[in-house]
């Protein structure tokens, strides 16, 4: 596949319904689909603001990559992500995949749609992993330091997942030792007390700071 153009690096100041106006505006990398990953460490907060990103692109469709991922394959999801999501989006068709339960320990029925709307947002550790990115239109980076997020996950999740958080930051080490997202990122998302500020990313090569304010709604949680 050809390079996927770059976004335009955003102007300061603007409010997150802007970064969604840059978003829908950028060219579709899927199919019809452009498709935006949200990648960070684990516990920097990807879901909460992607939730809140969804809502000011007027509720486009989240896939969660811990949907796809399972205890024996943290990391080795990205062959379901393929047939079950990004074959179909490119179609422009809805796509339909397998939920896991981690409660459970087992993959549901392939029931679960992803429509091939404009924008379709993925977030997940290794949303914008090497094998990715041909298919991103855009990549977002959680810029909260690798320690902070684990030490906020552990928290979030209690002690109760302690045994399994040991074994998820040397998996999660290793993947990004492997294949770093944040170089290839175009905006970096920092969390504020109140909102996100959203910065060009070491992909835009920026030559002068360009910050972007979100300032509306509680801090991110997760």
């Amino acid at each position: 596949m050809t390079e996927t153009p770059r976004p335009t690096p955003l102007p300061r100041p603007t409010s997150l319904a802007r970064v969604a106006h840059i978003l829908r505006h950028l060219p579709p990398s899927c199919g019809p689909v452009r498709l935006v990953a949200v990648d960070g460490h684990a516990g920097s907060g990807k879901s909460t603001f992607t939730a809140r990103l969804a809502e000011a692109l007027g509720g486009a469709p989240v896939l969660h990559l811990d949907d796809l991922a399972s205890h024996e394959a943290l990391f080795d999801w990205t062959g379901r992500l393929r047939q079950q999501v990004l074959e179909p989006l490119a179609r422009g068709e809805t796509a339909r995949y397998a939920a896991y339960d981690w409660n459970e320990r087992r993959f549901g029925p392939t029931d679960r749609p992803l429509p091939a709307a404009p924008v379709v947002l993925m977030e997940g550790v290794g949303s914008g992993r090497r094998v990715l990115r041909p298919f991103l239109a855009g990549l977002l980076w959680m810029d909260l330091p690798q320690r902070a997020s684990w030490a906020r996950g552990r928290r979030r999740d209690g002690p109760a997942q302690s045994d399994f958080w040991d074994g998820w930051e040397v998996a999660e080490r290793r993947h990004f030792a492997e294949d770093p997202s944040r170089p290839c990122a175009h905006f970096l998302v920092r969390e504020l007390p109140t909102g996100y500020e959203v910065l060009p990313g070491p992909a835009e090569a920026a030559t002068e700071p360009q910050i972007i304010t979100q300032g509306e709604g509680p801090s991110a949680a997760r």
